[in-house]
């Protein structure tokens, strides 16, 4: 009965709200069919390029070497973004429907690289592809973010829709994760190419709605176009931005373990299904978590939430590395407890960027949510490909003998009959579970420092929005966050 009224509360408009249900499910679709996407890019490229045949080293070369263009891209964009005025009056639908396009195009792009050529041409064409993805993933992840804030001005609606939509999120990560991992198994043997277009096609019909569904309330009464070197004053002067994505950067770019799912579950677990049922195990209290998380929200602080669990994500990190893959009951007894806290860290991830948005036009005065949310991208997408180009670094040295061979499915490796040693193993180990706790832990240090509260947020939007004015924000809040009268 509990459950079905948490289901409930998620089609139901609170007073004050502003969203439509309809509007709020179009939300949650998308969010559903980009992270089939996301999923499908940054959890399977890694095993994709080993398929190939390329050197990891070469791989991982040609991954840093793309983010060069990434960061001038989400450089240009958030300005582009702060700038171009459609005539429509609307700041983000135009671009998510251009995006809700190009992202499924540039995926299948990516993932058709033909086996039996040279090792150049394949670097080649995934460099180019790569940059495709990358450009017009921008062009989507600013706007769907951002766009939540002129969905709504209340900071409970704003909390509960990014919580609600994460149940959309796992929803998509859990479908890719099925089906890649069934077809491309042992079991199956189909490759990547007709893969990704049954994913890409499935992620544009769930993502086109928001297109037409989504409303844009309320707007800025003034906006300031920016240039490079005010964009970077900007980025410096807004202190909780800088902190939260400092340590968002450890923790992301140091979950190197996520790329290596499928090779852990196929050579530490013995079959690529393995990763399912670990999946299916730590999947249930997460959703419960999702439900559970904006009524945890409205009485603790997010990011005092934030830090202890992960705190404790690190901790039973380290413990499940220092137990080992040996057996599996303990493996899984574990991973589904150390998934209860890791829900809460990811269901809260993304939560705090609007709320440095809104510190930072309290603060300065300025409109700057693309430059804000381009952050978020550029964050999301460089910390996503150093964690699988670290991890293929790694494997890549001589020293940890990692043998790699050109197929197309681990049905073909299988046959093969490739066999790794004990400490080439032990080292993918190391990269799945140790390595990411390390990051954890240097994020949990750095988001000590993070104290921007959720309830002096909802004081800063009431004055960002008219509602109050400054003398009177600044006499509710908590503390004075270094912003002069």
């Amino acid at each position: 009965m509990e459950l079905a009224t948490k289901v409930k509360s998620i089609f139901a408009t609170k007073e004050g709200w502003s969203t439509e249900p309809v509007e709020r499910l179009s939300y949650y679709s998308y969010f559903a069919g980009q992270n089939m996407i996301y999923t499908l890019f940054n959890s399977c490229v890694t095993t994709f390029l080993l398929f190939l045949g390329i050197n990891p080293i070469k791989s991982a070369a040609v991954i840093f070497a793309v983010k060069v263009w990434d960061a001038v891209n989400d450089t240009l964009f958030g300005v582009v973004f702060d700038s171009i005025k459609f005539k429509s009056s609307k700041k983000y639908l135009p671009w998510l429907r251009v995006s809700t396009v190009l992202i499924p195009l540039a995926t299948i792009l990516t993932f058709i690289i033909p086996n039996g050529t040279s090792e150049t041409f394949k670097l080649a064409w995934f460099a180019i592809a790569y940059i495709l993805w990358d450009t017009a993933y921008t062009l989507c992840d600013v706007p769907i973010f951002g766009i939540l804030t002129s969905m709504s001005q209340s900071i409970d609606e704003r909390n509960s829709i990014q919580s609600y939509k994460s149940i959309a999120t796992y929803a998509g990560v859990g479908i890719t994760s099925t089906v890649t991992t069934v077809l491309i198994s042992e079991k199956v043997g189909m490759g990547y190419g007709m893969i990704t277009i049954i994913i890409s096609i499935a992620a544009f019909l769930l993502m086109t709605p928001a297109s037409f569904k989504l409303k844009e309330r309320f707007h800025a009464e003034s906006e300031k176009s920016f240039s490079i070197k005010s964009m970077l004053l900007y980025l410096v002067k807004n202190k909780y931005l800088l902190i939260y994505y400092v340590g968002l950067f450890f923790y992301s770019a140091l979950n190197i373990g996520n790329a290596f799912t499928l090779y852990v579950s196929y050579y530490l677990f013995h079959s690529t299904l393995f990763s399912l049922v670990v999946g299916a195990v730590g999947t249930v209290p997460q959703l419960l978590i999702a439900l559970w998380l904006p009524k945890l929200m409205r009485k603790f602080d997010k990011m005092k939430v934030n830090r202890v669990c992960l705190l404790l994500y690190v901790i039973l990190s380290v413990i499940t590395w220092a137990v080992g893959y040996g057996n599996i009951v303990v493996y899984i007894i574990l991973f589904t407890i150390r998934s209860v806290p890791l829900a809460v860290v990811a269901l809260e991830m993304f939560m705090f960027t609007p709320d440095c948005a809104e510190y930072g036009r309290f603060k300065s005065g300025t409109e700057a949510k693309g430059i804000t949310f381009a952050v978020q991208t550029f964050m999301a997408k460089l910390t996503g490909s150093i964690s699988g180009a670290l991890g293929m670094l790694i494997l890549g040295l001589e020293s940890v003998g990692w043998k790699v061979v050109e197929v197309t499915s681990f049905q073909e490796l299988e046959v093969l009959d490739v066999t790794q040693t004990p400490h080439a193993l032990n080292m993918l180990w190391l990269i799945f579970m140790l390595i990411p706790a390390i990051g954890g832990l240097l994020a949990y240090i750095c988001w000590l420092f993070y104290d921007l509260k959720d309830k002096d947020v909802q004081v800063m939007i009431d004055c960002n929005t008219g509602k109050i004015t400054r003398e009177e924000a600044m006499s509710r809040l908590s503390k004075k966050y270094d912003i002069e009268k």
